[in-house]
């Protein structure tokens, strides 16, 4: 059960640690606002999810150590000689999916595109939108299937340890924006930080929210099971925080629109991406790929 309790440590780190850090890095911004005034200025929860980030980042070379991982192939990185292929399709399958879904939104007029946009900050904000993708992808691969799932299938059969590992993913993904109260203190994150968890508390933001989250994280770590690398999840991955980021910065809020179905700017808060999410977990089941020769599953 070793694995079970690092994993505890490490998460009880991050949140903790992370909530305590948040208003230390908040008054540093503030004594250098002169010279950073956009970040002295940002509102408290970013300074909360960037501590949270943040840990979890300088975490993960260490929570991969203590669970016996000491080279990157035991978290699923290996060389990329002859796994482009698998990137490149694991970012067609995510693309694919989640324009479907984008399309069918801006169709029935859930959004509208940006007409404020002119085509030199699009390009500008699409380069920026795929380095994010590609940066964002690789780190939560890392993290969440590599170290993660990786840890709780020690423990537990490969299934369970799936969904769990995918619940958490999802978590830490459902986190929201939520206001402070009053002056920062050292003690706002913790305040916070149960705030930035309200969406649990709605259960129309659970499902099919939490639900969409959870099942993504099911299809991005049955990729890695099926696989023995971590390369058509980043790609899958890449593909989906694409569309996410692009359709949030790129369109407009249409008032009036059913987002109940077809989602916000989120794009995967609404019904209509979990039969999309399905379909492309069945292709991806049908597809005829597996671990390379000579590496282990």
């Amino acid at each position: 059960m070793r694995p079970l309790r690092v994993l505890a440590l490490y998460i009880a780190v991050v949140f903790i640690g992370g909530a305590l850090l948040a208003p230390w890095l908040y008054w540093l911004a503030q004594t250098f606002a002169h010279t950073f005034p956009r970040i002295a200025n940002s509102p408290f929860h970013r300074f909360v999810n960037r501590s949270l980030l943040g840990l979890a980042l300088i975490g993960i070379w260490p929570l991969l150590k203590s669970l016996g991982v000491d080279c990157p192939r035991g978290a699923g990185l290996v060389g990329p000689v002859g796994n482009w292929k698998r990137l490149a399709g694991g970012f067609l399958f995510g693309f694919v999916s989640l324009a479907i879904v984008a399309g069918f939104a801006l169709a029935a007029g859930t959004r509208r595109v940006n007409p404020m946009i002119s085509p030199a900050v699009l390009g500008e904000k699409v380069a920026g939108i795929a380095l994010t993708a590609g940066g964002v992808a690789v780190l939560e691969e890392i993290l969440f299937r590599g170290a993660v799932f990786g840890a709780l299938r020690k423990v537990f059969h490969w299934a369970f340890a799936l969904v769990l590992s995918s619940m958490i993913y999802a978590i830490v993904h459902f986190m929201e924006p939520a206001k402070l109260i009053g002056t920062v203190t050292w003690l706002s994150g913790l305040e916070l930080l149960p705030r930035m968890l309200g969406g649990f508390t709605n259960l129309h933001t659970i499902f099919p929210g939490f639900l969409n989250l959870t099942f993504a994280g099911i299809l991005l770590g049955w990729a890695y099971q099926r696989t023995g690398d971590l390369y058509f999840s980043i790609g899958l991955h890449a593909g989906w925080i694409f569309w996410l980021k692009s359709y949030g910065t790129l369109t407009a809020e249409v008032p009036g629109a059913m987002t109940w179905w077809w989602g916000t700017s989120k794009l995967i808060d609404g019904w209509f991406a979990l039969p999309v999410l399905a379909v492309t977990l069945r292709l991806f089941l049908l597809m005829p790929i597996g671990p390379r020769k000579g590496r282990p599953a």
